[in-house]
């Protein structure tokens, strides 16, 4: 009888210590994960932005035209899925930003200071690249003069 007790014992030890070790090797793991899932950001010369990705069209018409500010860091990228001339306007935003056109991993066009609307009365004027773009890069304006982010930039997106 003394046998069975030291063995359901020693077996209650057992289990105990791998529900420990596997508990430790989860919360590791979810440490990790978490810790390299950042979003998505954009690189670009020493400079990271955090960036929301449009894909929709609804995403896409939205933009950022319920955003209230934007911290220097972040901005909003929009993805096409090929290159083409594509037009960006001003509806309904309430601060001025750079408006980067991008074409593979190169900056192509860029605009900057592009002002919000003073009024809204239906002739918002468009701004397009002067070469084909494939995303768009939305950040606060003067962001690219400050960062030096140029024509011709290699930009770098992770986490997408």
């Amino acid at each position: 009888m003394e046998r069975v007790i030291f063995f359901i014992r020693e077996n209650i030890r057992l289990l105990l210590g791998l529900a420990v070790v596997i508990f430790i090797i989860i919360l590791i793991a979810t440490y990790t994960v978490s810790n390299n899932n950042n979003g998505t950001y954009v690189a670009i010369n020493d400079s990271k932005f955090q960036v929301e990705v449009a894909e929709t069209d609804t995403e896409k018409q939205i933009g950022l035209s319920n955003t209230q500010s934007l911290p220097e860091n972040e901005g909003m990228l929009f993805l096409f899925d090929k290159p083409g001339f594509y037009s960006f306007w001003m509806k309904e935003m309430k601060f001025p930003i750079d408006i980067i056109f991008i074409n593979g991993n190169k900056v192509t066009t860029i605009v900057t200071n592009a002002m919000p609307p003073s009024k809204n009365d239906g002739n918002l004027p468009l701004f397009q690249p002067t070469e084909e773009s494939d995303k768009v890069l939305e950040v606060n304006a003067g962001i690219a003069k400050k960062y030096n982010i140029t024509e011709g930039s290699i930009i770098d997106i992770n986490n997408l």
